[in-house]
């Protein structure tokens, strides 16, 4: 499992890497050893994320589990541009569940992709003289998205909709910890000053 998780990681990272359009990411074209950094900070956080998305790493609530992964896609979509959020937002999770539980790993894919990089934009974007209010504002449009998008899937596309409203709770339970854990995690514990260290130093 883990020769095959890398296996899809590396390329998928090493595929994306010339299309992100953030001001990291122009700075990276101008610079091999920025595009390594973000590339080694883009694999570690989806290797994270994928792991996260195992049962094992779960809280087991009724109907299912609650998954800690939100708590990755939230950090990392803080700290990278919407496209290296997309790839440890929406494509760890469909790793994740293509290794764990497949059934939903299409809903995951568009469900947190949709999320990361909402979160990265209004974080990156919205109230630039405020970043930290803007990050909340972030997860805050993330949380929403990842309940709602996960909700339908389970109601049309691989579940049921009583299936879907008995899991709402803790879907929003979910998304409410990943939200604040990753805003707490960014700035109140220093991951952002450690990552624009990372990546300015």
């Amino acid at each position: 499992n883990l020769l095959i998780l890398i296996l899809f990681i590396l390329p998928i990272c090493i595929i994306m890497l010339p299309i992100s359009d953030c001001k990291g990411a122009k700075e990276m074209d101008r610079n091999f050893k920025d595009r390594t950094k973000w590339l080694c900070v883009c694999g570690v956080l989806m290797a994270m994320n994928v792991v996260l998305s195992s049962s094992l790493f779960s809280v087991p609530v009724p109907g299912g589990h609650l998954y800690l992964n939100d708590i990755i896609i939230c950090t990392a979509s803080i700290l990278l541009d919407p496209v290296g959020a997309f790839l440890v937002g929406g494509v760890g999770a469909f790793l994740g569940d293509l290794l764990f539980y497949p059934a939903p790993m299409f809903v995951s894919l568009v469900t947190h992709g949709l999320q990361a990089v909402a979160i990265s934009l209004i974080a990156h974007r919205a109230l630039k003289n405020r970043p930290a209010l803007a990050s909340c504002a972030g997860v805050a449009a993330g949380a929403v998205i990842m309940v709602v998008g996960y909700s339908l899937g389970r109601a049309f596309i691989y579940s049921t909709p009583e299936y879907a409203l008995l899991k709402l709770p803790y879907q929003i339970l979910q998304a409410v910890v990943g939200a604040v854990c990753g805003v707490l995690l960014c700035w109140k514990c220093g991951v952002k000053k450690a990552y624009d260290k990372i990546i300015e130093g």
